[in-house]
Order: structure tokens, then sequence, then C-alpha cells
């Protein structure tokens, strides 16, 4: 028995909500960033396949976890749906800025697994612009990439390949990978060289972002050692530092970050967000590349990834994009020296190393 009311044994089982105090990931063993990351992607996951979670569903990933364990689950104390959907208010917040590309969202040819995000009209790719590449990992590790659709819309009118993954009619529920977000640089690659593609010879496969939210920030993390990827974001997101002795983990730990070799954008919500304090610690963590971490004031998990176009996280996005990929000094002012606008942004505060200017 579990000893406290309201309680759980799990061993394989379904159950109905999960949260762990620190307690009791000190009882089972898990490493941190293992137990947050499956809260996180249970809890963060409003939809899979098109289909809303319920509090009812099988949580696969904890319950694989803690099958055996006995481990004892009880209602939260501290993380809750309410404060993972919180958002930033939509009245007063800045707008999306879309660039100037008509975009168009379409299945990735041969690969129902992704959905494509691009310009519309790709006769400025190359001669005239770059078409850089940002593979993007949904919050909740949530394989229907269409609830963020008006962000990556946004993203892709600056004039990038934008590739999230995809349910598939009849495909079993699951969660998304770090091998699905490589899966997607892989078909960037194959298209690029594909006789008929209308993207032949018009992607620069040198400039390669992932950029993911909560649950899909781990993975951008995960996928960051590809010497394929120049950048990665993490939005709402961090590691936590690796236990040394524990078992493997599916997500990323401190362990992950030695091996980035590209710029590291860290942008999330302020206090409202309770990833805010991993976040900022993952940014403590990074010693060798250049990387750049904001807390956004009165956003909460979700920010505004939600509001019409991505809102304000939107235009950070694609900014650090044009300015990493694009050379473009005027998005690179939203990151570069002491008086960027989102360092004088009294909404914002930030912190850099190794940004040059």
């Amino acid at each position: 028995m579990c000893g406290r009311p309201q309680c759980a044994s799990v061993r394989g089982t379904a159950v109905s909500s999960v949260i762990l105090d620190k307690r009791q990931l000190d009882e089972t063993h898990m490493p941190g960033s293992f137990a947050r990351a499956s809260l996180i992607s249970i809890w963060d996951n409003p939809g899979r396949g098109g289909d809303r979670l319920m509090h009812k569903t099988i949580v696969a990933a904890a319950a694989v976890l803690l099958t055996g364990a006995g481990v004892c689950l009880a209602q939260p104390p501290g993380i809750t749906r309410d404060m993972i959907e919180r958002a930033l208010p939509v009245e007063g917040a800045p707008l999306a800025e879309p660039g100037p590309y008509k975009v168009t969202s379409e299945g990735a040819f041969g690969s129902p697994g992704h959905l494509v995000f691009r310009p519309t009209t790709l006769d400025a790719f190359p001669k005239k612009d770059t078409l850089p590449v940002m593979v993007w990992g949904n919050g909740g590790c949530a394989i229907d990439s269409t609830r963020y659709s008006g962000f990556l819309t946004t993203i892709a009118s600056h004039g990038f390949l934008v590739l999230g993954t995809a349910a598939q009619e009849g495909a079993a529920r699951r969660q998304a990978t770090a091998d699905d977000l490589r899966a997607a640089i892989d078909w960037a690659e194959k298209e690029n060289a594909r006789t008929g593609s209308p993207l032949k010879g018009k992607i620069a496969m040198d400039k390669v972002a992932v950029m993911g939210q909560s649950c899909g920030g781990f993975l951008s993390v995960a996928l960051g050692a590809d010497p394929r990827v120049k950048t990665i974001g993490v939005f709402n997101s961090g590691v936590q530092k690796a236990t040394p002795g524990a078992p493997p983990s599916p997500f990323p730990t401190s362990d992950a970050l030695p091996k980035l070799h590209g710029p590291v954008l860290l942008i999330n919500g302020h206090e409202p967000d309770f990833m805010m304090a991993q976040s900022a610690a993952t940014f403590d963590m990074i010693d060798h590349v250049p990387a750049f971490y904001g807390a956004r004031h009165n956003a909460g998990h979700t920010a505004t990834v939600f509001h019409p176009g991505g809102g304000e996280f939107a235009n950070v996005a694609s900014n650090w994009l044009r300015w990493t990929f694009k050379s473009d000094k005027k998005a690179g002012a939203m990151f570069v020296g002491k008086n960027c606008s989102l360092c004088t942004n009294s909404n914002w505060d930030v912190r850099s190393k190794r940004i040059k200017e």
C-alpha cells in the first residue's frame, strides 16, 4: 500500500496525473532531468495526433520509468496544468512581425511524418537570398505541429525552410524524439538533391538550426551535437545536472552541453514559468560557445507561442536565425552589445556570454 491518501502504486498502469516531489525522485533514483522531462511531456501535451490529451491517458514515459518501482504518486504539490498553459496576455503584447515571403505549409514529400513551412515562391533562392533550415520540436514532444503553425509560419516568412513533425493517420500515438528531428534534417538533404523537387539546390544545408519549446527544447539540446546543426534554440526549457551513476536517460542532462558546438539561445518566461530557474542554470553551465538567455516578465510556460503568428517569441526566434544565418545586423541588434534591444527592454531580463559585436 502507498501509505498516504490519494496515492497509487504504479507498475506500468495508467494513472490520472503524475507529479513527483523531490523526495519521491530521490526514492526512485531517477535522473532529475528524465523525471522532469517526463512530467513536462505529460502535462504540456494537450494534443497528440490532433486529439486533446485527457488526464486518464496512459502516461507512457512515466509508466515505463516507474514500472516495478512501486513509487507513490500524488496530485501535484507544484506543477499544474494551469502553470504549463499560462501564457503572456495577448492584449498589449507585441505582435508577430512577418517577413517578406508568403508561406506554404505542406506535407514533406515522401516523409509523412514531417510537415514543411516554406516560402511559397522560391525564385529568390539561392541567388538573392539564402534558405536555411530550422527544425522544430513541439511542447510536450507532441508529434502534431499544427498547433504551432502561426509561430512556424512567421519564421518561414523570413526566408527559412521550417520542418516539424506530423501525425500520421492510423499511426499509434507516441511522442517525438530527437531521431524524428534528425530525420527532418536528413529529409532536407535528400530534397535538396532530388530531381523534380521545388527545393532542389535551394536549401542552405550549411545553415541548420534546431529549436524547441518545453519538452521540444530537450530535443534541441539532444540534437545539438549533430555536426550539421549550427545553432539551437531552447524555449521554456533547460537541462539538469547529470547524476553520476544514474541509468541512461532518453532526455539530455548537463552531459550534453559540452557537445554543443554553436551558439545557444535560451528564452523563457519569468516567475510564472516554472522552467525559468532551470533555463538560467543551463545558461550558467554553458561556457564554451556563445549563449544568450532571456526571461520575459509576466510570461508563463507557453509564453507567446500560441499568440497570433507566435507573437513576441516568434520575433525573437526569427531575429536570432536571421542574425546567425543571414548576417542581418538589424536582427542581431536584438542580442548584440550592452544596448541590445532586449537588453534595454524593461519587459526582459537578459544575460549573454561570448556574443561578439
